[in-house]
């Protein structure tokens, strides 16, 4: 767990470190310094050790503001789909009936979209940007929540401890904050980590498709999408922010797994 812990923690630091740090703007164009290579390959400058891109501006800095970017989207999704996705799975697993039929259907539907598709739909219709990416992502993101944890407020319901619960008069409100919900947020932490993971993935294929983060603001998608027309002459524009897209999500993966084995009592001893 040391490697992936130390790997996140870097690149948050960076990410909130960022203004204090010194660095290049990361949309300062110079054209007299466009495509310089890294520090490490022939031709490459210390002045700009990750390189430069088409336009000359500084790599290192965009891809610390890149994840600052990926970081805040992920966290604001994930703040909004899991409050969501957790408040329709207690209520609806808890109900049960009709009520529960319902919202099944529903988080079903939702999770046969595709994410792409409901993006284009959000471009075209509202235009790229930040907050139509967050809307985009967040109304299919909830039901990622909703599933898991409302097959755990089916097994939390069962429990004989909601039944005293019941039985002492306690109004359902007060049943699922104070008895359900409480059990459900380790499965609700382990959620959100692990889809950090998945949301730094489908900004960055939404960024790299053009219908994402609009420029010059800078993305790990976008600047893997402006990469690929250099793939033969400067080969770190894609390389660079794909490593580093590749290397968080598999951090935060297994990161989430760590937190579902711990966190699990059916899991910890094994």
């Amino acid at each position: 767990m040391f490697v992936p812990v130390v790997a996140l923690g870097v690149v948050l630091a960076v990410a909130v470190a960022a203004d204090v740090l010194p660095l290049w703007s990361p949309e300062a164009v110079d054209m007299e310094s466009r495509l310089v290579p890294p520090l490490w390959a022939a031709g490459g400058s210390a002045v700009h050790p990750l390189g430069t891109d088409g336009l000359g501006r500084d790599l290192l800095s965009r891809l610390i503001y890149g994840a600052r970017m990926s970081l805040l989207l992920s966290l604001v999704i994930i703040t909004m789909s899991g409050a969501v996705g957790t408040a329709v799975a207690v209520v609806s697993g808890y109900h049960g009936g009709a009520l529960d039929a319902l919202m099944s259907r529903v988080i079903d539907a939702t999770l046969a979209m595709p994410i792409i598709l409901v993006a284009l739909l959000f471009a075209v219709i509202l235009g790229p940007g930040v907050l139509n990416l967050i809307v985009a992502i967040s109304l299919l993101m909830w039901a990622r929540f909703a599933r898991v944890i409302r097959g755990e407020v089916l097994r939390i319901r069962a429990q004989d401890f909601i039944r005293r619960a019941q039985v002492t008069g306690c109004s359902t409100i007060r049943i699922m904050a104070r008895h359900v919900l409480p059990n459900v947020l380790n499965t609700v932490i382990v959620l959100a980590t692990i889809q950090i993971g998945w949301v730094i993935v489908a900004e960055s294929s939404l960024s790299f498709l053009g219908i994402g983060i609009p420029p010059p603001t800078p993305s790990w998608g976008s600047m893997v999408a402006e990469g690929r027309d250099y793939l033969r002459t400067a080969w770190w524009l894609a390389a660079l922010p794909g490593a580093c897209i590749t290397l968080t999500v598999a951090a935060v993966i297994v990161l989430g797994d760590w937190l579902r084995d711990r966190l699990d009592p059916s899991l910890r001893n094994v």
